[in-house]
């Protein structure tokens, strides 16, 4: 018996509300093509109301010390690995990641947690004592206020509560989360959570919406950043339209990440990495790895194994524990990424697995596509130089190293790069020449550790300021510099006057 979609709610200082819009959102088992729940899309006033509770939230939540703090982050790690299974089972059901995956994308959440429950120390400033005769200077790291995470749908718990949420409020900010709206039951569950662990009221908030309700934040007057996560096209208006509002923003959009196949290679397990990069979430992430540039060497030997691999492939419902790919998040996503295969056979591209309308018995309503791989695809192809986002392979056929390396560095996009090869001096030019921020070398798909920044290129990151990492606990930042000097009682109608401007030649000298 199916079930019946549940309405899901929107939270607000501490409190699910039911929303007053007229206005729902589907949100799909992807397994089954059931619809399991509706989200709502947001009022204008609701949104307004959770950017005034996160305001409202700021002042105690910002004068808490950061060790009480981290706390809360220290009782969410504890509470994430007591519900580690069920969450996995939400993401399974809602997202379509099989269950390895899911289990991961929960995982990266803690991962971040444990990082950001390093702030008492990690947000030190600096200090001087007599930087000149009698002055004293200290930094402060301080919050600024209320942020805006703009989440999207393939990771549904690490990007809104691992990228966004831990370093935001473990610095002493607050944050009004935009969930996606095909997938918000994840982090709804993980708020939760939150709320369980301790976290006041208002300093984490969450609403699903529309653009156009999203466009709300990206304006106010009382969010003082914003991290996106989605397309380029919108990454380029929310980086624009923020920026132009006075906000720090950190916008990851799309990728075309490639791997150069040098003729050196241990072939089968670089053919295994490679399977497990395209295919892996269905393709829908941004570090998968869905073009590689070959050496024509051994082309047609990768390309031997890449089939057969690619054919063993099971395809099952996501919550299956023996499922290899589970199904695409929707409907529309499906026919997009079906589309995108015509396209590559109307561009000339030699369809050589072709994954379309695949039979799942038992799940014949569930969005499901097998892997596909182009062969002999060029630079003149846009299958081979836009995002597909799904598990859609395109093969590249070069020469030599620098034919392979000049390809890639023409791409507009730069979020990972990967080289298979047993050379250390290839291995070597390549990490140095490479334009990707992320670099692997014989590594699929080259994540980095929430220790770690996110450090996407060109068309795949807008802003100067990455998530994860140094560079995140920056972002949600501001540094205060205080200087001082004290001066002897019995100086005080001594008529000595402070003429020290800050620079060295207004220094005043030892007497």
């Amino acid at each position: 018996m199916s079930e019946s979609p549940k309405k899901l709610k929107y939270c607000v200082g501490g409190k699910w509300l039911e929303s007053k819009t007229e206005k729902y959102m589907d949100c799909y088992n992807p397994s089954t093509g059931e619809i399991i729940a509706k989200a709502p899309c947001c009022t204008q006033e609701e949104v307004e109301s959770a950017v005034e509770a996160a305001k409202a939230a700021f002042p105690e939540w910002s004068d808490t010390p950061a060790a009480k703090r981290v706390q809360v982050l220290y009782r969410m790690k504890a509470l994430v690995d007591e519900h580690l299974e069920e969450l996995t089972y939400i993401l399974c059901k809602e997202e379509g990641k099989n269950w390895s995956e899911s289990m991961g994308d929960v995982l990266k959440v803690n991962e971040v947690v444990e990082f950001a429950c390093g702030i008492p120390h990690l947000m030190k400033g600096v200090s001087g004592m007599n930087v000149s005769s009698g002055y004293d200077t200290v930094m402060y790291n301080e919050p600024l206020g209320v942020f805006a995470g703009i989440a999207p749908w393939n990771f549904p718990a690490m990007i809104p509560h691992g990228w966004m949420t831990p370093l935001c409020i473990a610095t002493g900010n607050t944050i009004v989360l935009k969930a996606a709206s095909f997938v918000p039951q994840s982090s709804m569950r993980l708020l939760e959570l939150w709320q369980e662990a301790g976290l006041p009221d208002g300093v984490i908030n969450l609403v699903t919406t529309s653009r156009n309700e999203a466009e709300i934040l990206l304006k106010h007057p009382d969010v003082k950043g914003v991290s996106f996560v989605g397309s380029t096209k919108v990454g380029k208006h929310i980086y624009a339209t923020a920026a132009a509002n006075g906000k720090r923003v950190q916008a990851l959009t799309e990728a075309k990440n490639h791997a150069l196949v040098l003729r050196d290679c241990k072939v089968e397990r670089t053919a295994r990495g490679i399977i497990n990069a395209y295919c892996g979430c269905a393709g829908a992430r941004c570090m998968a790895c869905p073009v590689i540039v070959v050496e024509n060497a051994i082309a047609d030997e990768l390309l031997g194994y890449l089939k057969k691999f690619a054919s063993e492939m099971k395809l099952g419902p996501a919550y299956d524990r023996d499922t290899g790919m589970g199904p695409i998040m929707n409907e529309g996503h499906l026919q997009f990424v079906t589309d995108w295969i015509q396209k590559g056979v109307d561009e000339g591209a030699e369809l050589i697995v072709d994954g379309r309308n695949p039979v799942v018995p038992g799940y014949e309503n569930g969005f499901y596509l097998a892997p596909s791989i182009f062969d002999h695809v060029t630079e003149e192809m846009s299958v081979g130089r836009e995002e597909i986002f799904g598990p859609v392979l395109c093969v590249k056929r070069v020469d030599s190293f620098e034919e392979g390396l000049e390809i890639m560095n023409a791409s507009r996009f730069a979020n990972g790069s990967v080289l298979y090869t047993q050379n250390g001096y290839y291995a070597r030019q390549f990490a140095k020449l490479t334009h990707a921020g992320m670099v692997g070398i014989n590594v699929g798909i080259p994540v980095p550790l929430g220790i770690f920044g996110f450090t996407g290129h060109k068309d795949s990151f807008f802003g100067d300021l990455h998530v994860m990492g140094m560079d995140g606990i920056r972002f949600y930042t501001e540094q205060k510099n205080v200087t001082a000097t004290w001066f002897p009682e019995d100086m005080e109608d001594s008529g000595e006057v402070d003429t020290w401007d800050g620079t060295i030649s207004s220094m005043p000298t030892d007497k």
